[in-house]
């Protein structure tokens, strides 16, 4: 087995790959979910002092009610005095009943928050206070002087402690408004640190996203590529082909497994080659021995035979025409049987192939092709034998697929030498529609020219006639 390249180079167990996308998609994961714990945390900040807020709203809408109540009170009340009208009387009567349920909402509102809770129950004790001891005896005093219940309504004293009450409302809602305030400066540091968080998130993702890309990339896809790339190039028949080791984890491993695939392959294929090439050799000593054989034995014998035949021929009387006629037939018959013999030596191997080389033989090819062939032969010297035997079956097959299949009237054979390789063509102007299969022969001969390192192909599209091509490395042989 020939040795890899980069074989010495280690690359980490077969887990390490999914260790290091582990870590790096933990790394990914880090600053979102940073990001989205403080956003999170900001969020409910930011609810609370939003139902804070709305809270403090209620607190200012009920106060500003609970001392609308009051100044109804003590508007319904001097009206009534100076006027004695009983419609203030009512609307009176009708602010004292609504003063203890505002009231009491108003300290619900404010529950918890011990400063605000204090001002509701003294507003509770001092509007109770004001109506049961000043509002109500000034109504029951109207009933009867007006102009009594007037001047006490107007007196500095019941003016004072009104106003005190009124201030109270005035401090209530002064303290939510500065409440509101802080609520607002305070809600501003989460908003702050939410957008801080988002963009620091973002930014962090963005760049982490990029290096876990660029590791992606150079840690699995690159190798894979190029381990792709190779595969496509032991595909298309390049079993040299290698990819350098230098990926880690599963890839590294898949890198080591196929180049340990391509070297089995091509160590099989150089096996495959040699075996075909030590086939085709025993194979052409075989037929070559035969054609010898034949050709010394048989043939020779045949020959002798033919020769004491047409001896005894010509010393027969004349008086026995039978005779001679009996003996003239039979050597006839041993001509017949002498050609036969010889057309079966030239299949079986040219002895003018091995005399003369390829042009020769290939003429010969010729002048038995019962289709006329036009002969375009550039070969000046002798080739090495395999390729000299591979061209002359190959025009051999041709021609007789020409003369049996293709209804032709002309063949044209061409064979050159240049660059290395002998190319050969063989054209016909038949019926075409011819195929590599079939039991057409020609599979042993692209079995015969691959053996060699060369190629056979084939182009017979129907009613356009039929060329074979074949290229033979010279330097193979």
């Amino acid at each position: 087995m020939h040795p890899l390249a980069f074989r010495t180079r280690k690359t980490g167990g077969n887990r390490g790959l999914a260790r290091r996308l582990i870590v790096a998609s933990s790394l990914l994961v880090l600053p979102i979910g940073s990001a989205f714990v403080i956003l999170l945390h900001s969020v409910f900040d930011l609810r609370a002092i939003h139902r804070l807020a709305q809270r403090s709203e209620e607190v200012r809408i009920v106060a500003g009610q609970v001392e609308q109540q009051v100044l109804d009170l003590e508007t319904d009340l001097r009206g009534y005095a100076v006027t004695g009208h009983p419609q203030y009387v009512k609307r009176w009567q009708n602010s004292v009943a609504v003063f203890p349920k505002d009231v009491g909402t108003l300290k619900r509102l404010t529950e918890g928050r011990p400063g605000e809770l204090a001002k509701a129950e003294w507003i509770q004790h001092a509007g109770a206070a004001y109506i049961k001891k000043y509002s109500m005896p000034l109504a029951d005093a109207a009933k009867h002087d007006r102009a009594a219940a007037a001047g006490s309504v107007s007196s500095e004293q019941y003016n004072r402690r009104f106003q005190v009450i009124l201030d109270d409302f005035h401090e209530i809602m002064a303290g939510e408004q500065n409440m509101a305030k802080e609520r607002e400066e305070h809600a501003a540091a989460p908003t702050d640190q939410a957008v801080t968080a988002t963009i620091a998130g973002l930014n962090g993702s963005v760049l982490l996203t990029i290096g876990v890309a660029g590791y992606v990339t150079r840690a699995i896809v690159r190798p894979v590529r190029r381990t792709a790339a190779m595969a496509d190039r032991l595909a298309a028949g390049d079993l040299t082909a290698r990819t350098p080791e230098t990926a880690v984890g599963e890839i590294g491993l898949l890198e080591r497994n196929f180049n340990r695939m391509a070297d089995s392959l091509q160590e099989g294929h150089a096996e495959l080659s040699t075996s075909r090439s030590r086939i085709l050799a025993a194979t052409d000593q075989a037929r070559r021995s035969i054609e010898r054989d034949l050709h010394d034995g048989t043939q020779q014998r045949l020959v002798a035979l033919l020769l004491e035949l047409q001896v005894a021929e010509s010393t027969v009387p004349a008086d026995q025409p039978m005779l001679r006629s009996r003996i003239s037939r039979a050597a006839e018959s041993l001509k017949g049987v002498l050609d036969d013999l010889r057309e079966l030596s030239r299949g079986i191997h040219p002895a003018v192939l091995s005399r003369g080389g390829l042009a020769p033989a290939l003429r010969a090819l010729a002048r038995h092709s019962p289709v006329p062939v036009e002969l375009d032969v550039d070969v000046p010297r002798r080739l090495p034998e395999p390729i000299e035997v591979a061209a002359y079956y190959v025009v051999s097959e041709a021609l007789a697929n020409t003369a049996k299949h293709a209804l032709a009237s002309h063949a044209r054979v061409c064979a050159r030498t240049g660059r290395g390789f002998l190319c050969l063509s063989v054209h016909d102007d038949g019926v075409g529609g011819a195929g590599l299969g079939g039991g057409s022969g020609l599979i042993g001969l692209t079995d015969r020219t691959r053996a060699l390192g060369g190629s056979l192909a084939l182009h017979s599209p129907e009613g356009q006639g039929t060329t074979l091509q074949a290229h033979l490395p010279l330097a193979e042989a």
